[in-house]
């Protein structure tokens, strides 16, 4: 009975993260943040709409912000490729963190996706390549780099904007390497067996505190959807207060930090930051 009722509180995250009616990045760039101007394009290839980013001001901080927003209404879904971004996505991304970089801006990244876009193009135009450029630039960023899981964090599609030196998730967001869906079709030859993937994946915000690969979880009750500005002021408070901690660090020591973060992954001493 207690594996039957962990399985239904995974699955119910999972159904949550997904609700139609949950905030998503667009929402919360206009309301945390000011004079939020975003830059188009990759310079190689077009813009990608599932990749959404540019300069902003954070309680009057310039600051870099790069999110992934899904859309609502079909013509939305359809401009942003339902949050699954292509390989100029990513490469739009290593242009703004490149900005980032030579003008000292702290980079905030919100993650909203089932995962990187899958399609033949994509494939042809590097999909792998770009997102391991994306893993190996934030990896070496000199500026401080936090990274929030606002709803569905899927496989290297999030990653690709998920190394940081601090993760924040909503507690009602997923972070996994599959979707429930696919973990169950590979192993169980079926996607009607998603619910108990869904426990098997670790996927929810608090046991991925409890592992080390999350920092901070914001409580959002019975769904950020129902509790929209308190999970929004809840959320400036910690990315307030994780930029202050970030800032006065010297470049080289953040990075070396944000390296042996990575380095404790999987390990039996995570050192959790509470």
């Amino acid at each position: 009975m207690k594996n039957k009722s962990a399985q239904t509180k995974a699955w119910k995250t999972v159904q949550i993260a997904r609700h139609p009616e949950r905030p998503q990045f667009l929402d919360y760039a206009n309301e945390l943040f000011e004079d939020f101007d975003t830059l188009h394009g990759d310079r190689l290839f077009g813009d990608d709409g599932a990749m959404v980013g540019g300069l902003a001001r954070f309680d009057g901080k310039p600051v870099m912000v790069v999110g992934q927003h899904r859309g609502r209404s079909t013509r939305e879904r359809l401009q942003h490729n339902f949050g699954m971004c292509n390989p100029e996505g990513y490469r739009k991304s290593q242009r703004l963190l490149d900005l980032a970089e030579r003008f000292n801006l702290p980079v905030l990244t919100f993650i909203d996706t089932m995962g990187a876009y899958p399609g033949i193009g994509a494939e042809e135009r590097g999909q792998a390549e770009a997102i391991a450029t994306s893993l190996a630039q934030l990896a070496s960023l000199k500026v401080p780099v936090i990274a929030t899981v606002l709803g569905e964090g899927g496989s290297g599609g999030a990653l690709g904007i998920g190394v940081a030196d601090r993760v924040i998730m909503l507690s009602h967001s997923i972070y996994s390497v599959i979707s429930p869906e696919g973990c169950a079709s590979i192993l169980w030859k079926t996607a009607e067996k998603a619910e108990q993937a869904s426990e098997a994946l670790a996927l929810t915000a608090d046991k991925l505190v409890k592992m080390g690969i999350v920092e901070h979880v914001i409580d959002e009750g019975e769904g950020a959807h129902l509790n929209v500005e308190q999970v929004m002021q809840s959320l400036k408070e910690v990315l307030n207060q994780t930029l202050a901690e970030l800032q006065p660090m010297d470049a080289d020591e953040r990075c070396e930090a944000r390296y042996q973060r990575l380095m404790k992954f999987g390990s039996d001493n995570p050192g959790i930051v509470s």
